[in-house]
């Protein structure tokens, strides 16, 4: 078309016939690219992004929130200049040369960002299905975006400099281990997420907890490099990905997944407040529902002991008897079996610890059936209200540490 052109303006003006032929060429290009430029992005492309709002939450609404069609319609125009270049110019011209170059570096970039909305709608799909949304997926979609980058800058650079790109990369052998340090956070976090995912180690929406980076809380997304965890007080910590394959850290999953999170807690009573049972209390206690199976029982174990003992020798030193402090864990223990928020399938406990300056410890052990951090922190509070409640009917007292002004009057009665 060129060469027509330069037939035409021959005629009029022999000197810049070749110059004004190729400014019309150029002129022609560019008017056609105007034209589809607005015959995509401003006639097409909104009404499909219309029509994909409609269907909020579905494939259409997808695609284009993604921006796909937008690139993609930017690889056609580059297309169209590329075939304009070879059709209308001087094969072998400089114009056709630098305009073939620069249409083909263009589709080369705009098919990798069409990629990456390619990539991107793939991995919202998968987040929404039920299977694989626990799945650390963004980092391989970045593993994925990162090489598909390499190759690309690879070819647009063989492309500008009029090379094969096999001998760019045959020259990359020598800076392997430049790249390898350019690249060390990308590559350790690429096979870390590999590790994660296929150990199932940690998923989004885990309780994750990992002192040594403060982090406490929900994983809310996991990256090529990096992992987000949003702790309780709804800050963000972020820590590196090989970090979780490197270091040690606690994975709540266990707990949520098994349905029942544990109570661990003690209750320190006045070792001065623990005696034996006298004949009023006991007839009290084995009025209680959850004391009477066990009082029946022990009574019994003990009368029939005790009636072995010889009357000369039935001192308390050599006979058996009831406690304040046991029959009040045999009365804990019957009441966290009978409580509704409590998971009877695992383990149910009150035992004694060792004593110390502070008192004697009572522990309670157990599980309650829902794992929801404000309704366990509900059950355990009532509890433990009702222990303290019912401390008295037992003659117990909690432990109380003597404060400086106690010390003080100790000291002033003993010297009176």
């Amino acid at each position: 078309m060129q060469q027509q052109l330069l037939d035409w303006v021959r005629q009029f003006n022999q000197d810049y016939a070749n110059l004004a032929s190729l400014l019309m060429v150029l002129g022609l290009i560019l008017i056609v690219a105007c034209v589809l430029h607005i015959i995509l992005h401003k006639l097409l492309l909104p009404r499909l992004e219309k029509r994909g709002q409609k269907f909020a939450g579905s494939w259409p609404h997808l695609i284009t929130q993604h921006n796909l069609f937008n690139r993609f319609a930017f690889v056609i125009q580059g297309v169209v200049v590329n075939i304009q270049a070879t059709l209308w110019l001087h094969p072998g011209s400089t114009a056709q040369a630098v305009l073939k170059v620069g249409s083909q570096a263009w589709c080369l970039l705009f098919g990798l960002l069409t990629l990456y909305s390619i990539l991107d709608i793939i991995l919202g799909v998968l987040q929404r299905a039920a299977r694989t949304a626990h799945l650390p997926l963004r980092g391989i979609f970045q593993s994925i975006k990162l090489i598909a980058s390499i190759l690309i800058g690879i070819m647009i650079i063989a492309l500008l400099i009029g090379k094969s790109p096999l001998i760019i990369l045959s020259g990359l052998g020598a800076m392997t281990a430049v790249m390898m340090l350019v690249f060390k956070d990308p590559i350790m976090g690429l096979v870390a997420g590999i590790q994660l995912s296929a150990n199932n180690m940690v998923n989004i929406g885990d309780w994750l907890e990992m002192p040594k980076y403060g982090a406490d809380g929900a994983v809310i997304d996991i990256g090529l490099t990096t992992v987000k965890v949003q702790n309780w007080d709804n800050t963000v910590t972020t820590i590196p990905t090989y970090a979780l394959i490197s270091d040690s850290f606690k994975n709540w999953k266990g707990m949520t997944d098994s349905g029942g999170r544990r109570i661990k807690r003690s209750v320190r009573l006045d070792a001065n407040s623990v005696h034996f049972l006298q004949p009023d209390e006991t007839e009290l206690f084995i009025k209680a529902n959850l004391l009477e199976p066990y009082l029946d029982k022990k009574i019994s174990e003990i009368q029939i002991y005790n009636s072995n003992i010889p009357d000369d020798k039935a001192i308390p030193l050599n006979q058996r008897k009831l406690t304040n402090i046991g029959t009040f864990r045999a009365y804990i223990e019957a009441y966290l079996k009978s409580h509704p928020n409590i998971h009877k399938n695992m383990t149910i406990m009150v035992r004694q610890l060792e004593s110390d300056s502070n008192g004697v410890p009572i522990e309670i052990y157990a599980f309650t059936n829902t794992t929801v951090w404000v309704e366990y922190e509900r059950i355990q509070s009532d509890i433990f209200d009702h222990i303290f409640s019912i401390l008295p009917q037992f003659n117990l007292a909690v432990h109380q540490s003597p404060t400086g002004n106690d010390v003080r009057m100790i000291g002033k009665s003993t010297e009176k």
